[in-house]
Protein backbone atom coordinates (compact mmCIF):
# COMPACT_ATOMS: atom_id res chain seq x y z
CA UNK A 1 0.00 0.00 0.00
CA UNK A 2 1.26 3.61 -0.82
CA UNK A 3 1.96 5.42 2.34
CA UNK A 4 -0.57 7.97 1.47
CA UNK A 5 -3.41 5.69 1.43
CA UNK A 6 -2.01 4.50 4.45
CA UNK A 7 -2.49 7.40 6.60
CA UNK A 8 -6.17 8.07 4.54
CA UNK A 9 -7.00 4.86 5.99
CA UNK A 10 -5.38 5.55 9.55
CA UNK A 11 -7.48 8.55 9.61
CA UNK A 12 -10.74 6.91 9.58
CA UNK A 13 -9.36 4.42 12.77
CA UNK A 14 -10.26 7.13 15.41
CA UNK A 15 -13.89 5.88 14.93
CA UNK A 16 -13.36 2.31 15.28
CA UNK A 17 -13.05 2.59 19.04
CA UNK A 18 -16.69 4.36 19.36
CA UNK A 19 -19.45 2.97 16.95
CA UNK A 20 -21.45 6.31 16.84
CA UNK A 21 -25.07 5.77 18.78
CA UNK A 22 -28.44 7.52 16.51
CA UNK A 23 -29.76 10.41 19.27
CA UNK A 24 -33.22 12.34 18.68
CA UNK A 25 -32.71 15.37 16.60
CA UNK A 26 -34.47 18.26 15.48
CA UNK A 27 -33.03 19.76 12.87
CA UNK A 28 -33.99 23.56 11.69
CA UNK A 29 -33.67 24.06 7.88
CA UNK A 30 -33.17 27.01 6.34
CA UNK A 31 -34.54 25.65 3.21
CA UNK A 32 -35.84 22.20 3.07
CA UNK A 33 -36.05 20.76 -0.41
CA UNK A 34 -38.95 18.56 -1.74
CA UNK A 35 -36.90 16.52 -3.86
CA UNK A 36 -40.18 15.19 -4.56
CA UNK A 37 -42.59 18.62 -6.00
CA UNK A 38 -39.06 20.49 -6.15
CA UNK A 39 -40.52 23.13 -3.43
CA UNK A 40 -38.19 24.45 -1.62
CA UNK A 41 -40.22 25.33 2.01
CA UNK A 42 -39.11 28.08 4.34
CA UNK A 43 -39.78 27.44 8.86
CA UNK A 44 -39.34 24.16 8.83
CA UNK A 45 -38.03 21.55 10.87
CA UNK A 46 -37.05 17.94 10.98
CA UNK A 47 -37.67 15.60 13.91
CA UNK A 48 -35.73 12.28 14.12
CA UNK A 49 -35.77 9.28 16.71
CA UNK A 50 -34.01 6.16 16.59
CA UNK A 51 -32.28 6.91 13.31
CA UNK A 52 -36.02 7.59 11.29
CA UNK A 53 -37.28 10.91 10.18
CA UNK A 54 -40.26 11.00 12.39
CA UNK A 55 -41.81 14.30 11.29
CA UNK A 56 -41.58 17.54 9.46
CA UNK A 57 -43.39 20.52 10.90
CA UNK A 58 -42.99 24.57 11.41
CA UNK A 59 -40.32 25.03 13.75
CA UNK A 60 -41.05 25.08 17.49
CA UNK A 61 -39.65 24.52 20.37
CA UNK A 62 -37.18 21.41 20.85
CA UNK A 63 -39.00 18.63 21.94
CA UNK A 64 -38.06 16.40 25.25
CA UNK A 65 -34.74 14.19 24.88
CA UNK A 66 -34.02 16.16 21.26
CA UNK A 67 -30.92 17.59 20.32
CA UNK A 68 -31.09 20.49 18.02
CA UNK A 69 -29.21 20.80 14.73
CA UNK A 70 -29.19 24.29 13.46
CA UNK A 71 -29.06 24.42 9.94
CA UNK A 72 -30.99 27.25 9.76
CA UNK A 73 -28.28 29.32 7.51
CA UNK A 74 -28.35 26.17 4.89
CA UNK A 75 -30.58 24.57 2.46
CA UNK A 76 -31.58 21.03 3.34
CA UNK A 77 -31.95 17.71 1.12
CA UNK A 78 -32.22 13.90 1.84
CA UNK A 79 -28.48 12.72 1.45
CA UNK A 80 -27.14 12.19 -1.75
CA UNK A 81 -26.97 8.03 -3.68
CA UNK A 82 -24.36 7.38 -5.76
CA UNK A 83 -25.08 4.17 -7.98
CA UNK A 84 -21.76 3.58 -9.28
CA UNK A 85 -18.12 3.22 -7.25
CA UNK A 86 -15.68 1.64 -6.13
CA UNK A 87 -14.91 1.62 -2.28
CA UNK A 88 -13.07 -1.17 -1.95
CA UNK A 89 -10.34 -1.32 -4.22
CA UNK A 90 -7.46 1.14 -4.98
CA UNK A 91 -7.65 4.42 -7.03
CA UNK A 92 -7.10 4.26 -10.60
CA UNK A 93 -3.66 5.35 -11.31
CA UNK A 94 -0.97 4.24 -14.20
CA UNK A 95 0.50 1.36 -12.05
CA UNK A 96 -2.08 -1.67 -13.35
CA UNK A 97 -0.81 -3.95 -10.98
CA UNK A 98 -1.80 -1.85 -8.17
CA UNK A 99 -4.83 -3.93 -7.20
CA UNK A 100 -2.83 -7.31 -6.49
CA UNK A 101 0.12 -5.66 -5.10
CA UNK A 102 -2.55 -4.14 -2.89
CA UNK A 103 -3.13 -7.12 0.00
CA UNK A 104 -7.10 -8.15 0.23
CA UNK A 105 -6.64 -6.46 4.21
CA UNK A 106 -4.80 -3.49 2.95
CA UNK A 107 -7.45 -3.02 0.35
CA UNK A 108 -10.20 -3.59 2.98
CA UNK A 109 -8.71 -0.84 5.10
CA UNK A 110 -8.15 1.62 2.02
CA UNK A 111 -11.99 0.64 1.49
CA UNK A 112 -12.26 2.38 4.91
CA UNK A 113 -10.58 5.65 4.25
CA UNK A 114 -12.78 5.85 0.40
CA UNK A 115 -16.01 5.24 2.90
CA UNK A 116 -15.55 7.97 4.85
CA UNK A 117 -14.54 10.76 2.07
CA UNK A 118 -17.72 9.50 0.35
CA UNK A 119 -19.78 10.29 3.60
CA UNK A 120 -18.04 13.58 4.29
CA UNK A 121 -19.43 14.62 0.97
CA UNK A 122 -23.08 13.99 1.32
CA UNK A 123 -23.22 10.67 0.04
CA UNK A 124 -25.47 8.75 2.54
CA UNK A 125 -25.21 5.44 0.07
CA UNK A 126 -23.53 3.81 -2.22
CA UNK A 127 -24.03 0.56 -4.76
CA UNK A 128 -20.54 -0.26 -5.20
CA UNK A 129 -19.90 -2.11 -8.29
CA UNK A 130 -17.59 -4.45 -8.02
CA UNK A 131 -13.46 -4.88 -6.73
CA UNK A 132 -10.45 -6.60 -8.18
CA UNK A 133 -9.88 -8.44 -4.69
CA UNK A 134 -13.74 -10.34 -4.27
CA UNK A 135 -15.92 -9.76 -1.32
CA UNK A 136 -13.65 -6.83 0.21
CA UNK A 137 -16.72 -4.80 -0.29
CA UNK A 138 -18.82 -7.39 1.57
CA UNK A 139 -16.48 -6.66 4.37
CA UNK A 140 -16.68 -2.98 4.21
CA UNK A 141 -20.61 -2.75 3.64
CA UNK A 142 -20.56 -5.41 6.73
CA UNK A 143 -18.09 -3.24 8.99
CA UNK A 144 -20.47 0.08 8.35
CA UNK A 145 -23.05 -1.49 8.98
CA UNK A 146 -21.75 -2.43 12.08
CA UNK A 147 -20.27 0.64 13.29
CA UNK A 148 -16.93 -0.01 13.79
CA UNK A 149 -16.04 2.33 10.71
CA UNK A 150 -17.97 5.06 9.35
CA UNK A 151 -19.17 5.49 5.94
CA UNK A 152 -22.29 5.19 3.73
CA UNK A 153 -24.76 2.09 3.55
CA UNK A 154 -23.50 0.11 1.22
CA UNK A 155 -24.99 -2.28 -1.88
CA UNK A 156 -22.10 -4.65 -3.12
CA UNK A 157 -21.90 -6.91 -5.97
CA UNK A 158 -18.53 -8.76 -4.53
CA UNK A 159 -16.92 -9.15 -7.72
CA UNK A 160 -17.11 -8.76 -12.05
CA UNK A 161 -19.14 -11.98 -13.24
CA UNK A 162 -16.81 -11.43 -16.96
CA UNK A 163 -14.98 -13.54 -19.69
CA UNK A 164 -11.87 -14.70 -19.11
CA UNK A 165 -9.43 -12.12 -20.49
CA UNK A 166 -12.82 -9.82 -20.09
CA UNK A 167 -13.52 -6.37 -19.26
CA UNK A 168 -14.00 -7.59 -15.12
CA UNK A 169 -10.17 -8.91 -15.21
CA UNK A 170 -7.09 -7.78 -14.48
CA UNK A 171 -5.49 -7.82 -17.67
CA UNK A 172 -1.79 -6.79 -18.85
CA UNK A 173 0.12 -7.82 -15.37
CA UNK A 174 0.43 -11.85 -15.40
CA UNK A 175 -1.02 -14.98 -17.54
CA UNK A 176 -4.95 -14.22 -15.59
CA UNK A 177 -5.07 -17.77 -14.18
CA UNK A 178 -2.00 -17.29 -12.09
CA UNK A 179 -3.99 -14.48 -10.17
CA UNK A 180 -5.24 -15.11 -6.97
CA UNK A 181 -8.53 -16.78 -6.79
CA UNK A 182 -9.82 -13.84 -4.87
CA UNK A 183 -9.35 -11.82 -8.32
CA UNK A 184 -11.10 -14.21 -10.08
CA UNK A 185 -14.53 -15.42 -8.78
CA UNK A 186 -16.85 -14.20 -11.34
CA UNK A 187 -14.55 -15.37 -14.25
CA UNK A 188 -16.87 -17.62 -16.40
CA UNK A 189 -17.34 -19.39 -20.29
CA UNK A 190 -20.48 -21.02 -20.25
CA UNK A 191 -24.26 -20.26 -18.88
CA UNK A 192 -23.43 -23.32 -16.47
CA UNK A 193 -20.63 -21.83 -14.99
CA UNK A 194 -22.26 -18.29 -14.79
CA UNK A 195 -25.01 -19.91 -12.81
CA UNK A 196 -22.40 -21.06 -10.53
CA UNK A 197 -20.12 -18.09 -9.91
CA UNK A 198 -23.49 -15.80 -9.20
CA UNK A 199 -24.51 -18.12 -6.91
CA UNK A 200 -21.33 -18.43 -5.09
CA UNK A 201 -21.51 -14.50 -4.93
CA UNK A 202 -24.85 -14.17 -3.03
CA UNK A 203 -23.72 -17.51 -1.01
CA UNK A 204 -21.25 -14.77 0.29
CA UNK A 205 -23.06 -11.82 0.89
CA UNK A 206 -23.65 -9.76 -2.33
CA UNK A 207 -26.57 -7.56 -2.30
CA UNK A 208 -26.86 -8.12 -6.76
CA UNK A 209 -24.57 -8.70 -9.64
CA UNK A 210 -22.36 -6.90 -11.86
CA UNK A 211 -22.08 -8.37 -15.22
CA UNK A 212 -19.29 -7.52 -17.66
CA UNK A 213 -21.02 -7.29 -21.24
CA UNK A 214 -18.92 -5.61 -23.18
CA UNK A 215 -14.88 -4.50 -23.42
CA UNK A 216 -13.65 -1.71 -20.60
CA UNK A 217 -12.20 1.86 -21.21
CA UNK A 218 -9.48 0.89 -18.43
CA UNK A 219 -9.57 -2.97 -18.37
CA UNK A 220 -6.49 -3.35 -21.03
CA UNK A 221 -6.80 -5.30 -23.80
CA UNK A 222 -10.51 -5.53 -24.22
CA UNK A 223 -12.76 -3.36 -26.94
CA UNK A 224 -15.04 -1.10 -25.41
CA UNK A 225 -17.43 -2.18 -28.62
CA UNK A 226 -17.09 -5.83 -28.59
CA UNK A 227 -19.70 -8.04 -26.27
CA UNK A 228 -18.18 -10.13 -23.88
CA UNK A 229 -20.58 -11.97 -21.97
CA UNK A 230 -22.96 -13.71 -24.13
CA UNK A 231 -27.09 -13.28 -23.87
CA UNK A 232 -27.87 -16.11 -22.72
CA UNK A 233 -24.64 -16.34 -19.48
CA UNK A 234 -26.25 -12.68 -18.70
CA UNK A 235 -29.33 -14.17 -18.57
CA UNK A 236 -28.52 -17.55 -16.06
CA UNK A 237 -27.05 -14.65 -14.14
CA UNK A 238 -30.08 -12.34 -13.98
CA UNK A 239 -32.09 -15.58 -13.16
CA UNK A 240 -29.91 -16.66 -10.36
CA UNK A 241 -30.15 -12.79 -9.21
CA UNK A 242 -34.53 -12.82 -9.66
CA UNK A 243 -34.29 -16.07 -7.48
CA UNK A 244 -32.61 -14.28 -4.18
CA UNK A 245 -34.84 -11.93 -4.44
CA UNK A 246 -33.02 -9.11 -6.52
CA UNK A 247 -31.06 -8.18 -9.97
CA UNK A 248 -28.44 -7.72 -12.07
CA UNK A 249 -26.77 -4.53 -13.68
CA UNK A 250 -24.83 -4.40 -16.74
CA UNK A 251 -21.31 -2.43 -17.71
CA UNK A 252 -21.60 -2.09 -21.42
CA UNK A 253 -20.21 0.32 -23.73
CA UNK A 254 -21.09 -0.88 -27.06
CA UNK A 255 -24.03 -1.02 -28.69
CA UNK A 256 -24.68 -4.97 -29.16
CA UNK A 257 -23.57 -5.93 -25.96
CA UNK A 258 -25.39 -3.88 -24.08
CA UNK A 259 -28.51 -4.59 -26.10
CA UNK A 260 -27.79 -8.40 -25.04
CA UNK A 261 -27.46 -7.18 -21.62
CA UNK A 262 -31.41 -5.57 -21.79
CA UNK A 263 -32.76 -8.35 -24.02
CA UNK A 264 -31.31 -10.91 -20.64
CA UNK A 265 -33.30 -8.80 -18.35
CA UNK A 266 -30.28 -6.27 -16.94
CA UNK A 267 -32.09 -4.11 -14.52
CA UNK A 268 -30.08 -1.53 -15.33
CA UNK A 269 -26.74 -0.19 -17.59
CA UNK A 270 -23.43 0.97 -16.48
CA UNK A 271 -21.79 4.01 -18.70
CA UNK A 272 -24.24 3.32 -21.78
CA UNK A 273 -21.56 5.22 -23.97
CA UNK A 274 -22.14 3.97 -27.34
CA UNK A 275 -25.75 2.82 -27.03
CA UNK A 276 -27.65 3.51 -30.27
CA UNK A 277 -31.28 4.78 -30.83
CA UNK A 278 -32.60 0.95 -30.99
CA UNK A 279 -31.12 0.52 -27.62
CA UNK A 280 -32.44 3.88 -26.06
CA UNK A 281 -35.87 3.06 -27.31
CA UNK A 282 -35.10 -0.82 -25.86
CA UNK A 283 -34.41 0.88 -22.35
CA UNK A 284 -37.58 3.17 -22.22
CA UNK A 285 -39.53 0.70 -23.26
CA UNK A 286 -38.68 -2.13 -20.73
CA UNK A 287 -37.55 0.40 -18.09
CA UNK A 288 -34.15 -0.21 -18.02
CA UNK A 289 -32.03 2.53 -15.44
CA UNK A 290 -29.27 4.04 -17.51
CA UNK A 291 -26.46 4.98 -14.75
CA UNK A 292 -24.04 7.50 -17.18
CA UNK A 293 -20.91 8.35 -15.36
CA UNK A 294 -20.60 11.68 -17.36
CA UNK A 295 -18.28 13.55 -15.68
CA UNK A 296 -15.10 11.43 -15.76
CA UNK A 297 -14.06 10.78 -19.04
CA UNK A 298 -12.49 14.21 -18.64
CA UNK A 299 -10.35 13.53 -15.02
CA UNK A 300 -8.52 10.58 -16.66
CA UNK A 301 -8.17 11.97 -19.94
CA UNK A 302 -6.47 15.33 -17.79
CA UNK A 303 -5.03 13.00 -14.57
CA UNK A 304 -4.61 9.93 -16.39
CA UNK A 305 -2.82 11.76 -19.35
CA UNK A 306 -0.45 13.89 -17.26
CA UNK A 307 0.49 10.46 -14.85
CA UNK A 308 1.35 8.38 -17.78
CA UNK A 309 -1.45 5.92 -17.43
CA UNK A 310 -1.62 3.23 -20.02
CA UNK A 311 -2.02 5.12 -24.13
CA UNK A 312 -5.01 2.20 -24.66
CA UNK A 313 -6.83 3.24 -22.13
CA UNK A 314 -6.39 6.77 -22.57
CA UNK A 315 -6.97 6.64 -26.33
CA UNK A 316 -10.58 4.44 -25.15
CA UNK A 317 -11.60 7.34 -23.27
CA UNK A 318 -10.69 9.85 -25.64
CA UNK A 319 -13.29 7.80 -28.10
CA UNK A 320 -16.05 7.18 -25.45
CA UNK A 321 -16.32 10.48 -23.47
CA UNK A 322 -17.93 12.84 -25.85
CA UNK A 323 -20.54 10.05 -27.41
CA UNK A 324 -21.21 9.46 -23.91
CA UNK A 325 -22.25 12.70 -23.16
CA UNK A 326 -24.29 12.70 -26.56
CA UNK A 327 -26.18 10.02 -25.58
CA UNK A 328 -26.71 10.89 -22.23
CA UNK A 329 -28.55 14.42 -23.85
CA UNK A 330 -30.76 11.64 -25.87
CA UNK A 331 -31.62 9.49 -23.25
CA UNK A 332 -32.91 12.62 -21.09
CA UNK A 333 -34.89 14.14 -24.18
CA UNK A 334 -36.34 10.88 -24.75
CA UNK A 335 -37.34 9.85 -20.88
CA UNK A 336 -35.26 7.27 -20.47
CA UNK A 337 -35.11 6.47 -16.82
CA UNK A 338 -31.42 7.78 -15.69
CA UNK A 339 -29.72 6.99 -11.77
CA UNK A 340 -26.77 9.31 -10.62
CA UNK A 341 -23.40 7.38 -11.22
CA UNK A 342 -20.47 8.36 -11.03
CA UNK A 343 -17.67 5.67 -11.29
CA UNK A 344 -16.01 7.36 -8.01
CA UNK A 345 -12.77 5.18 -7.74
CA UNK A 346 -11.49 6.18 -11.11
CA UNK A 347 -11.13 9.61 -9.60
CA UNK A 348 -10.80 10.45 -5.65
CA UNK A 349 -13.29 9.41 -3.89
CA UNK A 350 -15.24 12.47 -2.11
CA UNK A 351 -15.58 14.37 -5.38
CA UNK A 352 -18.87 12.51 -6.75
CA UNK A 353 -20.52 15.46 -6.62
CA UNK A 354 -18.98 16.80 -9.27
CA UNK A 355 -21.12 15.00 -11.77
CA UNK A 356 -24.35 17.38 -11.08
CA UNK A 357 -23.01 20.24 -13.40
CA UNK A 358 -22.09 17.81 -16.27
CA UNK A 359 -25.40 16.45 -16.14
CA UNK A 360 -27.17 19.39 -15.88
CA UNK A 361 -24.69 20.70 -18.65
CA UNK A 362 -25.56 18.29 -20.96
CA UNK A 363 -29.70 18.84 -20.94
CA UNK A 364 -30.95 18.05 -17.15
CA UNK A 365 -32.71 20.16 -15.14
CA UNK A 366 -31.07 20.92 -11.71
CA UNK A 367 -34.14 19.12 -10.07
CA UNK A 368 -33.75 16.25 -12.35
CA UNK A 369 -30.18 15.69 -11.51
CA UNK A 370 -30.70 15.89 -7.48
CA UNK A 371 -33.96 13.18 -8.18
CA UNK A 372 -31.21 10.85 -9.74
CA UNK A 373 -28.94 10.51 -6.86
CA UNK A 374 -31.62 10.75 -4.22
CA UNK A 375 -35.53 9.50 -4.69
CA UNK A 376 -34.72 7.59 -8.44
CA UNK A 377 -31.66 5.97 -7.09
CA UNK A 378 -33.30 4.50 -4.38
CA UNK A 379 -36.48 3.49 -6.56
CA UNK A 380 -33.99 2.04 -8.66
CA UNK A 381 -32.64 0.22 -5.95
CA UNK A 382 -35.95 -0.89 -4.91
CA UNK A 383 -35.53 1.07 -1.39
CA UNK A 384 -37.61 3.99 -2.31
CA UNK A 385 -39.99 3.12 0.72
CA UNK A 386 -36.58 3.25 2.93
CA UNK A 387 -34.58 6.20 1.93
CA UNK A 388 -34.73 8.71 -0.81
CA UNK A 389 -36.30 11.51 0.61
CA UNK A 390 -36.76 13.59 3.40
CA UNK A 391 -40.26 11.64 4.80
CA UNK A 392 -41.85 10.48 7.50
CA UNK A 393 -40.68 6.65 8.45
CA UNK A 394 -37.50 6.91 6.06
CA UNK A 395 -34.03 6.76 7.08
CA UNK A 396 -32.65 10.32 8.49
CA UNK A 397 -30.15 10.68 6.01
CA UNK A 398 -30.03 14.15 5.56
CA UNK A 399 -27.43 17.00 4.58
CA UNK A 400 -27.17 20.74 4.24
CA UNK A 401 -25.61 22.96 1.44
CA UNK A 402 -25.07 26.98 1.30
CA UNK A 403 -26.89 28.23 -1.42
CA UNK A 404 -29.65 27.32 -3.59
CA UNK A 405 -28.77 23.60 -5.68
CA UNK A 406 -31.86 24.23 -7.81
CA UNK A 407 -30.42 27.47 -8.85
CA UNK A 408 -26.56 26.26 -9.14
CA UNK A 409 -26.35 22.53 -8.72
CA UNK A 410 -22.64 22.93 -8.22
CA UNK A 411 -23.33 24.24 -4.60
CA UNK A 412 -23.18 20.47 -3.82
CA UNK A 413 -19.79 19.61 -4.10
CA UNK A 414 -19.09 21.54 -0.85
CA UNK A 415 -20.99 19.77 1.82
CA UNK A 416 -21.59 21.57 5.12
CA UNK A 417 -23.53 19.04 7.41
CA UNK A 418 -23.98 15.59 7.12
CA UNK A 419 -26.61 13.10 8.81
CA UNK A 420 -26.70 9.27 8.13
CA UNK A 421 -29.27 7.25 10.18
CA UNK A 422 -29.74 10.04 12.43
CA UNK A 423 -25.87 10.33 13.17
CA UNK A 424 -24.36 13.67 13.02
CA UNK A 425 -21.36 13.34 10.86
CA UNK A 426 -20.69 17.03 9.74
Amino acid sequence: MKPTALALAASALPFLASPAAAQSLYVTAGKLLDVESGQELSGQCILTDHGKIVRIETCGAVPAGAERVDWSAYTVLPGLIDLHTHLADVTESADTAAPIKTSPQATALIGASHAWATLRAGFTTVRDVGTYRGLTDVALRDAIAAGWVPGPRMFVAGGYITTPGGGGELNGVMPNDQLPPDMRLGVSSTPQETRAKAEYLFDHGVDFLKLIATGAVLALNTDVNAPELTEDQMRAAVDVAKAHGSYATAHAHGAEGLKAAIRAGAHSIEHASLIDDEGLQMARDKGVWLVMDVFNGDYIDETGTAEGWPEEALQKNRDTTLAQRERFAKAVKMGVKIGYGSDAGVYPHGLNARQFAYMVQWGMSPLQAIRSATVDAATLMGKQDEFGTISPGKSADIIAVEGDPLKDVRVLESVSGVIKQGVRYR
